[in-house]
């Protein structure tokens, strides 16, 4: 397990001397907006066009993979949607509480694995990884949208509402770039290569330092059975479904404990906009976050290390 902790201890270093830069006020807490917002729309979609072109796709070869993600998910989603009555009646959960469950429970922090797989797997494995980018990111995106407009927000979900989103989403651009580029085998003019590249390499370092700073440890102390429920599904049960679909369709060796990764990772800090911006209820996202990424601390060494053990 030493070796896990050796390539965890940067990432978590990095997350908590970004906590300590806003508590200290070194850096203050309305600045980190505008770094997050420069990973979002500006530095992961760099990192995402160069992987994808430097990478060698196979999506033949990564059918398995591609296919146990989206089961694992789809079945994640269906497991909190059918989760609702139950929550309502027996905890008393109301509409823009479950929106922010089902958030919490089903979206991913891929920028964690990326800097987790990069590690343990270089090159290589953040090929791998970004196609759980493709696979992920659009239907999240879709099913959360649906969710919270029918339990959180009065807006309607229209089809035209959901194709903007996701054609605006940085990340679905990047990804849509990366590809084209890849499979159309264009070579992109050396200058801009390099531009994207060096704005691509501050990606991982400057979006842990932010993820961070929106730690809010108060607000964990005094988090309740909301946070219990979207934190074991999101940090226990889906990396066991993962682990149950990899088997099914054939997932071995570092594949595996990619999508192991891909599945154990807190949830992402960027739904926290859709949820005030849609009805949801945006402090408990934030108090979710927050606890999901301090219980990984402890459950992502954990999960990893069993991954390699079971990876052949």
């Amino acid at each position: 397990m030493l070796f896990v902790f050796n390539s965890l201890i940067p990432i978590f270093t990095l997350i908590a001397l970004g906590f300590i830069l806003r508590k200290t006020g070194v850096i203050k807490n309305e600045q980190w907006r505008g770094v997050e917002l420069m990973c979002f729309w500006l530095l992961f979609p760099a990192l995402l066009i160069t992987t994808l072109n430097d990478a060698d796709i196979s999506f033949g070869a990564l059918a398995p993979f591609a296919s146990a993600l989206f089961a694992t998910i789809f079945i994640i989603t269906l497991i909190v949607w059918l989760l609702r009555v139950p929550l309502k009646n027996i905890l008393n959960v109301n509409g823009p509480s479950f929106s922010t469950i089902f958030q919490t429970s089903t979206r991913w922090h891929g920028f964690i694995a990326l800097a987790i797989v990069d590690d343990l797997f270089g090159a290589n494995g953040m090929a791998v990884l970004a196609i759980a980018f493709v696979v992920i990111v659009p239907y999240i995106n879709v099913v959360n949208i649906f969710v919270l407009a029918k339990y959180a927000s009065k807006q309607k979900a229209t089809p035209k509402m959901i194709i903007t989103t996701i054609i605006k989403n940085p990340l679905i651009i990047g990804i849509s770039i990366g590809i084209f580029l890849n499979l159309s085998n264009f070579a992109l003019p050396t200058p801009i290569y390099t531009t994207l590249d060096l704005l691509g390499r501050g990606a991982l370092g400057v979006s842990l330092l932010a993820l961070g700073a929106g730690i809010s440890w108060m607000a964990v102390k005094s988090s309740g059975k909301e946070v219990i429920i979207a934190s074991s599904i999101r940090l226990l049960l889906t990396p066991i479904v993962a682990a149950i679909f990899a088997y099914i369709f054939g997932v071995t060796g570092d594949t595996f404990v990619i999508l192991i990764i891909a599945s154990a990772v807190p949830t992402a800090v960027n739904g926290y906009v859709l949820a005030r911006t849609m009805g949801g209820d945006a402090e408990l996202y934030a108090t979710t976050s927050s606890a999901q990424v301090l219980i990984s601390f402890i459950s992502l060494p954990i999960i990893i290390w069993l991954a390699t053990q079971f990876a052949v």
